[in-house]
C-alpha cells in the first residue's frame, strides 16, 4: 500500500511511495508526532538522479525487516534536496561536522525539535568495509535516545553550535583590490591538472565556475596561459566519457581523474554552467569544436530535457534497468552490428575494444583525433567524418530502443534561470534565431509558471508551482531574464529582472547582519536561518545576489546596490583568498566590482540592419561583466546608459564605457570589436 509520499509532487519522493517505511514529507505533522511519541526523527535526504540513493533505497527502505525497525523506533522523514535546499544545507553542515565529509544519500537523526545529534551518508544493509550496517546504527541511536538521553542532548547542543557563525552579524575586512583579485585568481593554478585538465584528482568534477574565473583573468591581463588552461580542459572534458559522445550533454562527474568513467546522471545545472562557459570560450577563440559541443548539448536539451510549454526538467538518472550507465555503454559486438562497414572507424575513434573500459562494456570517448584515425586506416578526413556521422545516427537509433533512464520532470527555478542565461547568451553569440526563440519561449513560461505576487516559487510540475523560492531562485531567474533582455533589447525583461533584484533585497537581505540569507524573512522557521556563501555545484544564492546587485548598480546607476554588493564581498575577502576553489562564482562577481563592468549602449532601432550589425559585433567578443542595453524612445526611458545617446533615423551608434572612461561613439562593427577588446583589459 502506498505511503504518504504518494501524494507528493517530487519525483524523488514518489520513488519511495511504495516503500514499507512509514515516510512523512518534511512538515509540521512529522515533528508533532515525534514530540507526542517522544521519538527521534530519522531524516533521509537525496534526489531522483542519485545512484547511491537508489542503492540504499533498494537495500534498506524496500526491505520489510529494516522498515519495521525504522517505523518502530523513529518518525521517518524523506526530503528531496532539490526541492528543499535550505533543509539540505542545514543538515549537510551537521553531517560534515560529524563525519568530515558529506554527500547523498544523507542520513541524519534529529531530536523532535529538529536539532541534529548523529548522522552520516550511505549505510549498507550489513557491516561492510568498516561501515556499520544501517540496522545496527538505528538500534544504537535508539538505545542512546532511550537510555543516554542527557548525553545525546548535550551532543545536540554542541552540534547546534556549528550554525552560530551564520546567525551573527558579518564584519568587513579591507576588501579585494584589482591586484588582490588577480593574485587570488592566479592561485587556482596550484590545483590545476596539467595532464588531463580540470582541478584536483579523482573523483573529478567539471567546475565551470572556476574556469569562468580563468577566462576573466585572461581577458583582464592578456596572459594567454589562462586561456590555454580553459581551452585544454574544455577539450578534454568534451572528448571524454564525461560527455555523451552520441547525443551531447555532460554527465555529473567522473570517478577517475581523466574524464573517462562518469557517474552517469545528467543534471540541468551542470549543463547550464558548461554551456555558458563554452559560449564564452568560443567568443574568445572561435574554435569550431567548442561551438559544436555547445550546440550538441543544446540539441540534447531540446530533445530530452524541455517541457512542452517551455522550461527545462531537472535531471536524468544514472541508472536504467537497475544498472548504472546501461543506457550509454556498448559492447564491441553491438557497435559492429549497428555500424556495419563503418565500425572500424568508430572503434578507432571512440576507443572501443573487446574488453571494454567499464564493467566489460565501452564508454565512448575520443581516443585520438580524427586525423590520426584517417591516417591509420588510409582514409581521408572527410570519409572519417562521414563514417562517424553514419555510425552515430545508427547507435542513436539503437539506443532509442533501450529503457531510458528516469527523468525528474520538476522545473526548478534557479536551475532554469541558469539555463535561460546560458541559452540566451548562446543565441546572442551564435546569432541563432532558433535558440533565440527557445530562450524567449522558456522566459515566457518561467514568468508565467513561477512568479506569484512579485516573488518566485521554487518548483513547478504538472501545472502546480509550490514551495516559496529561495535566494538562489530569485537571483538566478533575474540574471536569466537580464540575459534575455541583452538578447532581444525588450525592456520587459530588464524591468522584470530589476523587480526580482528588488525582491531579493526586500525578502532576503538583512541590514543588521549585513548579509543575504538563503530563505526569506517570512519563511518556515528552521533550526537556523541558512546562509551558505560557498559556491558548490551551483553558485550560492549570495554570489548570485551579489552579481545581480552589481548589474542593478550599472543599469540603474544605483549606488546603494553597489555598496551592498561591495560590503558582502568585503566580508568574504579573506575566505576567498584563503580558499579560492570554494568561491568560483563569487570571484566572478568580485571581478565586476574591482575591475569594472564594460558598458555598451546601442542607440537605434533593434531588428534593423545597422543596429543588428553592432549587436552582432558585441556578441562576437568575450567581455567579462558585460552590461548591454539598447534601443530608442520609450524603450530606453530611465536608463542611465542610454541617457542623451541617440542615432539618426535609419542608423545606429555604439557607446562603450569602462572605468569612468568612454570611447568615441562608433557605427562601425570592426571598430566596436576593437574597443571592446581594448576595454576588457585592465591589468
Amino acid at each position: 500500500m502506498p505511503n504518504r509520499l504518494a501524494a507528493e509532487s517530487s519525483p524523488y519522493l514518489q520513488q519511495h511511495a511504495d516503500n514499507p517505511v512509514d515516510w512523512y514529507a518534511w512538515g509540521a505533522e512529522a515533528f508533532a508526532r515525534a514530540v507526542a511519541e517522544d521519538k527521534p526523527i530519522l531524516l533521509s535526504i537525496g534526489y531522483a538522479a542519485c545512484h547511491w540513493c537508489h542503492v540504499m533505497a533498494h537495500e534498506s527502505f524496500e526491505d520489510e525487516t529494516t522498515a519495521r525497525i525504522m517505523n518502530d523506533l523513529f518518525v521517518n522523514v524523506k526530503v528531496d534536496r532539490e526541492e528543499r535546499p535550505d533543509v539540505d544545507s542545514i543538515y549537510m553542515q551537521a553531517v560534515q561536522a560529524i563525519t568530515g565529509h558529506g554527500g547523498w544519500p544523507m542520513t541524519m537523526f534529529l531530536t523532535p525539535d529538529g536539532i541534529p545529534f548523529y548522522g552520516g551518508t550511505y549505510y549498507p544493509p550489513e557491516d561492510r568495509h568498516g561501515m556499520p550496517s544501517f540496522r545496527r546504527v538505528m538500534v544504537s541511536v535508539a538505545e542512546a535516545w532511550k537510555h543516554q538521553r542527557d548525553q545525546v542532548l548535550r551532543g545536540a547542543t554542541t552540534l547546534r553550535g556549528i550554525y552560530a557563525a551564520a546567525e551573527g552579524p558579518t564584519s568587513a575586512g579591507a576588501g579585494l583590490t584589482a591586484a588582490r583579485w588577480v593574485e587570488t585568481a592566479r592561485s587556482l593554478r596550484h590545483r590545476y591538472d596539467p595532464k588531463a585538465g580540470g582541478f584536483g584528482a579523482a573523483p573529478k568534477f567539471p567546475q565551470p565556475q572556476l574556469f569562468d574565473v580563468l577566462l576573466r583573468l585572461w581577458a583582464r591581463t592578456g596572459e594567454e596561459e589562462w586561456l590555454r588552461l580553459v581551452r585544454h580542459s574544455f577539450e578534454r572534458m568534451s572528448q571524454g566519457g564525461l560527455y555523451d559522445q552520441l547525443r551531447g550533454g555532460f554527465h555529473r562527474y567522473t570517478v577517475d581523474a581523466v574524464w573517462l568513467v562518469p557517474h552517469f546522471e545528467k543534471m540541468l545545472y551542470d549543463n547550464a554552467l558548461l554551456v555558458r562557459l563554452g559560449v564564452h570560450l568560443w567568443q574568445a577563440t572561435g574554435q569550431a569544436a567548442t561551438r559544436r559541443t555547445v550546440e550538441e548539448t543544446l540539441t540534447w536539451l531540446r530533445l530530452e530535457m524541455t517541457h512542452p510549454e517551455g522550461g527545462w526538467f531537472s535531471s536524468l538518472d544514472a541508472d536504467s534497468e537497475g544498472h548504472e550507465g546501461r543506457f550509454y555503454v556498448w559492447s564491441r559486438d553491438e557497435l559492429r552490428r549497428h555500424c556495419g562497414p563503418d565500425a572500424a572507424v568508430a572503434e578507432a575513434y571512440w576507443g572501443v575494444t573487446a574488453a571494454g573500459n567499464f564493467e566489460g562494456a565501452n564508454i565512448l570517448h575520443v581516443a585520438g583525433p580524427a586525423e590520426a584515425v584517417a591516417a591509420a586506416l588510409g582514409l581521408d578526413a572527410a570519409a572519417v567524418d562521414a563514417a562517424l556521422e553514419r555510425c552515430r545516427a545508427a547507435l542513436l537509433a539503437a539506443r532509442a530502443t533501450r529503457v531510458r533512464p528516469g527523468r525528474d520532470e520538476k522545473i526548478v527555478a534557479s536551475w532554469n534561470g541558469l539555463m535561460l542565461r546560458a541559452i540566451a547568451e548562446a543565441a546572442r553569440a551564435f546569432g541563432d534565431r532558433g535558440l533565440r526563440d527557445e530562450a524567449l519561449r522558456a522566459a515566457r513560461f518561467l514568468e508565467r509558471a513561477l512568479l506569484r505576487d512579485g516573488r518566485v516559487l521554487r518548483t513547478w510540475r504538472d501545472g502546480t508551482a509550490r514551495i516559496p523560492g529561495f535566494l538562489e531562485d530569485h537571483a538566478a531567474l533575474a540574471l536569466g531574464f537580464l540575459a534575455v533582455h541583452q538578447l532581444t533589447f525588450d525592456r520587459h525583461w530588464l524591468d522584470l529582472a530589476l523587480h526580482l533584484a528588488d525582491a531579493t533585497v526586500e525578502w532576503f537581505w538583512d541590514d543588521e547582519a549585513g548579509a543575504f540569507y538563503d530563505t526569506a524573512r517570512d519563511a518556515e522557521p528552521l533550526v537556523t536561518r541558512p546562509r551558505d556563501v560557498v559556491d558548490n555545484a551551483i553558485p550560492s544564492g549570495t554570489s548570485l545576489a551579489v552579481e545581480l546587485q552589481l548589474m542593478v548598480a550599472e543599469y540603474r546607476g544605483d549606488a546603494t546596490a553597489r555598496r551592498r554588493a561591495e560590503y558582502v564581498l568585503a566580508t568574504l575577502t579573506e575566505p576567498m583568498q584563503r580558499s579560492a576553489m570554494a568561491f568560483g562564482h563569487l570571484l566572478g562577481a568580485a571581478d565586476c566590482a574591482v575591475n569594472g563592468a564594460v558598458e555598451v549602449a546601442l542607440a537605434g532601432t533593434p531588428d534593423s540592419g545597422p543596429f543588428d550589425a553592432l549587436a552582432a559585433a558585441v556578441a562576437q567578443v568575450y567581455v567579462p561583466s558585460l552590461v548591454l542595453a539598447g534601443g530608442a524612445g520609450a524603450a530606453i526611458a530611465g536608463l542611465p546608459l542610454l541617457d542623451g545617446r541617440a542615432a539618426a533615423p535609419g542608423t545606429a551608434q555604439a557607446f562603450v564605457c569602462a572605468r569612468y572612461v568612454c570611447e568615441q561613439p562608433t557605427a562601425d562593427a570592426a571598430a566596436l570589436r576593437a574597443q571592446l577588446t581594448d576595454r576588457r583589459r585592465t591589468c
